[in-house]
C-alpha cells in the first residue's frame, strides 16, 4: 500500500459522515466481515460490494484500494481478539481456565476466519521449529476462494521475507480453477496492535504452562492456529457451531498437559 493510499485511507476513515454514508460504511464493513470470513482476504471487492447492496464505487469512495479495506478488518479482528484475551485474563484466575476462555470465546466469535494474516505469519515465523526442510520459514496462509484449502503452512518466498514490512498488499484473486493463498507482509513492529494481541495471548501461554497445564511445547503461534482452526465455515449455522465446539474439544485436549 502507498504512502498516498494510506493517507487517503486514514483521511476517509476519520472524515465526519452524513447519515447515509455512515450507513453505507456499516453495511460494507459488515459485508466484508461476512465476505472474508467465508472465501478469505483474497475474494473480490466486488463480492463485498453485492453483499452489502451497494455499488462497487461506493466502496471505493471509501477504500480506495482493496489492501485498505483489508487491513481495517484485521485491524478491527485483532483488536477483539486483544480485548477478549484480557477478559480471560481478568475473569478467570486460574491458569487453565483463563487460556480455554479466551479460546472458546474467540472461536464462537468466527475470529479464526478473520485472523489477520500478519499476526499469523510473525506467531509462525518466529518459531525455528517450524521451518521447512530446506531451513525456510513456514508461515500460515489464508484460504483464497472454496477449494482452496483452509489454513495452510507453505515456504516463505525468499530469505528474510518474514520480517519484511508491508512490501506485499494483498494480491488480486485468482481464478477458481487455480486458487492462491493471499499474503500481507507486516511486522510487528510495524503493527501495535499486533504485537499487543501477540503480549496479551503469550501472558495466558505463559501462565497456563508455568502452572504445569500447558504442554511445554505449545507456543502463542500454536494457541492462534487452533482459532484458525476451530472454526469452519459451513452453510449450516448449527452444523457449524456443533462442529467448532468439538473440534475445539479435541484441540484443547491435545494442548494439555498430562502427568507422566
Amino acid at each position: 500500500m502507498s504512502a498516498t493510499t494510506g493517507a487517503r485511507g486514514d483521511g476517509a476513515r476519520n472524515a465526519p459522515l452524513r447519515v447515509d454514508a455512515q450507513r453505507n460504511l456499516e453495511h460494507v464493513l459488515r459485508a466484508a466481515r461476512e465476505v472474508f470470513g467465508e472465501l478469505g482476504y483474497g475474494a473480490p471487492m466486488e463480492d463485498v460490494a453485492r453483499r452489502a447492496r451497494v455499488g462497487v464505487g461506493t466502496v471505493y469512495r471509501r477504500f480506495p484500494s482493496k489492501d485498505v479495506l483489508v487491513r481495517r478488518i484485521a485491524e478491527e479482528e485483532t483488536a477483539r481478539l486483544t480485548d477478549q484475551a484480557r477478559s480471560a485474563l481478568g475473569q478467570e484466575d486460574e491458569p487453565w481456565s483463563a487460556l480455554s476462555r479466551f479460546l472458546r470465546t474467540s472461536v464462537a466469535s468466527g475470529a479464526g476466519r478473520l485472523l489477520p494474516p500478519q499476526v499469523l505469519r510473525v506467531g509462525v515465523a518466529d518459531e525455528s521449529a517450524d521451518a521447512g526442510a530446506t531451513g525456510e520459514p513456514r508461515v500460515p496462509q489464508q484460504r483464497m476462494q472454496p477449494g482452496g484449502g483452509e489454513l495452510r503452512l507453505v515456504p516463505e518466498q525468499g530469505p528474510g521475507a518474514a520480517a519484511s514490512v508491508g512490501s506485499a498488499p494483498v494480491s488480486a484473486p485468482a481464478p477458481v480453477s487455480a486458487p492462491a493463498p493471499v499474503s500481507v507482509s507486516v511486522s510487528v513492529e510495524d503493527d501495535p496492535g499486533a504485537a499487543t494481541l501477540l503480549e496479551v495471548v503469550g501472558r495466558l501461554v505463559d501462565r497456563a504452562r508455568a502452572a504445569g497445564q500447558l504442554r511445554p511445547d505449545v507456543s502463542v503461534s500454536d494457541v492462534l492456529l487452533v482459532i484458525a482452526t476451530a472454526a469452519p465455515s459451513l452453510p449450516d449455522a448449527a452444523q457449524q457451531a456443533a462442529a467448532s465446539s468439538r473440534l475445539l474439544d479435541i484441540l484443547l485436549e491435545g494442548l494439555r498437559s498430562r502427568p507422566a
